[in-house]
């Protein structure tokens, strides 16, 4: 095993962007006022049974406003602590390729006129993007780095129904086909611990996703956030939720990082609701980095890396 120039045991998503720019590059939140088709009856209702916007949305973040006056506003925000960077425009609440194609390309190029934004990070479905759509971001690619996240969030089917996803994991394995080789950075986006999922299930997304021809891959564990349907099952039927502790997540994620392609680069392991919002788990207080150096001596102690157990 060679680790990377941050002596990690995987991927690191630190030592990609150092690669990738020459300066510090910060993502800005951009919220589009755009919603999924499992929420407006085109698919479903409801959304996702787990999702609050609200939880990762910072406050200059508001559909009302402009993407323009959004990034200006973001940029003042951060450059208080950092003079000289350059900054990726994040459309990141809710399905961001869910409108009208001319509309959608309008909000894109809006965005990577800013004078200070070298490309676009995108959330959104596996099934909500088509031709026109990345054939779009591929010419932009051409310019500026760009970003396609799809939110995978579980790779078996009865999991992506019992959470209201309403698409199922062929669609992703589609939407990835028809985006790779075109010039963009695929993401993924995992929840780990979705009710119902057995570790064995989970260390098996690790496998999956090593197929999908994926740049980087953001995980999350499960959290049961206030104004959610889940909040409202896990008050109902607490049972059929299995939380894991941080002891007994860190354990599993690293196991999960010895399953997974080696070239894969892990943006993130946790993130972190806002204590206000939050339900469960309870980590008494712990913060990513704090679990991230967990995770980091726990691969030491248990001498795994990166693809190992492929």
């Amino acid at each position: 095993m060679k680790f990377n120039n941050n002596n990690k045991r995987y991927n690191d998503y630190s030592s990609f962007i150092k690669e990738q720019f020459s300066e510090r590059v910060q993502k800005i939140s951009l919220d589009t006022g755009f919603t999924c088709p499992n929420r407006d009856g085109s698919k479903g209702i409801g959304g996702c049974t787990y999702c609050n916007n609200n939880t990762f949305n910072p406050n200059y973040c508001k559909p009302e406003k402009s993407i323009t006056q959004q990034l200006d506003e973001g940029i003042t925000f951060f450059s208080k602590k950092y003079k000289t960077q350059r900054y990726l425009a994040y459309f990141q609440a809710y399905t961001n390729t869910y409108a009208d194609i001319n509309l959608v390309k309008q909000l894109y190029n809006e965005a990577v006129n800013h004078p200070k934004v070298i490309g676009l990070v995108i959330g959104t479905r596996p099934d909500c993007i088509n031709p026109d759509l990345i054939d779009f971001l591929s010419s932009l690619s051409k310019e500026y780095f760009i970003s396609l996240e799809f939110g995978v969030e579980s790779t078996l089917d009865k999991t992506l129904k019992d959470v209201n996803r309403c698409h199922s994991f062929q669609e992703t394995v589609d939407a990835y086909e028809l985006a790779k080789n075109k010039g963009l950075h695929l993401g993924a986006h995992m929840i780990i611990g979705l009710p119902g999922e057995t570790k064995d299930d989970i260390l098996n997304h690790a496998t999956k996703l090593s197929k999908l021809p994926i740049n980087s891959l953001k995980l999350h564990h499960l959290q049961i956030v206030k104004h959610t349907m889940m909040a409202h099952q896990f008050k109902k039927t607490p049972e059929k939720f299995s939380l894991y502790s941080a002891e007994e997540y860190i354990d599993l994620i690293t196991d999960f990082v010895a399953l997974l392609r080696p070239d894969i680069i892990i943006e993130r392991f946790i993130s972190e609701s806002p204590k206000h919002l939050l339900i469960a788990p309870n980590w008494n207080g712990l913060k990513n980095f704090e679990i991230v150096a967990k995770i980091d001596k726990q691969l030491i102690e248990k001498n795994l890396w990166q693809g190992k157990n492929r």
